[in-house]
């Protein structure tokens, strides 16, 4: 099931996103509410969902000091050091819960500690419609969340971890740890 209608979402007034961006965190949005409603998850629950969509990229455009200044703590290379400053912009704003703070910081690399929404925003953001890579395999595992999340959030993580060794890229820590609490 595609994500439907894109839903506006609240930026927060310190974001730093371009127009491409905010289409990105739009499609992750509808995606996760598409969800929600498959899986019918409450309104608490998918409000925090919808949340840390919102979080997630909202600093990924902002100058790389300012990154850098912000991003606590610093997971690997910089260009996945705007989840960790997201986070703590966030805090600093005031978000206080921390299943959406631990989705928007580690939401590139996987966190074992995660609760719901960080499970959900890391499997929206990899297969958000607007992605060019691997269509088919990632329009199937959108269609197979509402039935097997468990078993699309480890096909995700399997992908993402393989992507990275054939970067040549080393596994951080957090997507190790994540990876083996999966079981």
């Amino acid at each position: 099931m595609p994500a439907s209608r894109p839903e506006p979402v609240a930026l927060p007034r310190w974001a730093v996103v371009t127009a491409r961006r905010r289409a990105h965190i739009r499609r992750v949005a509808a995606l996760l509410l598409d969800w929600g409603r498959a899986l019918r998850v409450d309104e608490l629950e998918c409000a925090r969902w919808l949340r840390a969509a919102a979080l997630h990229d909202a600093m990924k455009d902002a100058p790389p000091d300012v990154i850098a200044t912000l991003a606590m703590p610093r997971l690997g290379p910089p260009s996945l050091w705007h989840g960790p400053a997201a986070a703590r912009r966030a805090e600093q704003e005031g978000e206080r819960d921390p299943g959406v703070l631990s989705a928007v910081r580690y939401h590139s690399v996987g966190f074992a500690g995660w609760d719901r929404v960080g499970r959900m925003l890391y499997m929206a953001d990899y297969l958000e419609p607007g992605r060019r890579f691997d269509a088919t395999t990632r329009d199937r595992w959108v269609r197979r969340l509402p039935k097997d999340p468990d078993g699309v959030l480890r096909g995700v993580a399997a992908a993402r971890l393989t992507f990275a060794l054939r970067q040549g890229w080393p596994l951080l820590p957090e997507s190790v740890e994540f990876w083996n609490a999966l079981g």
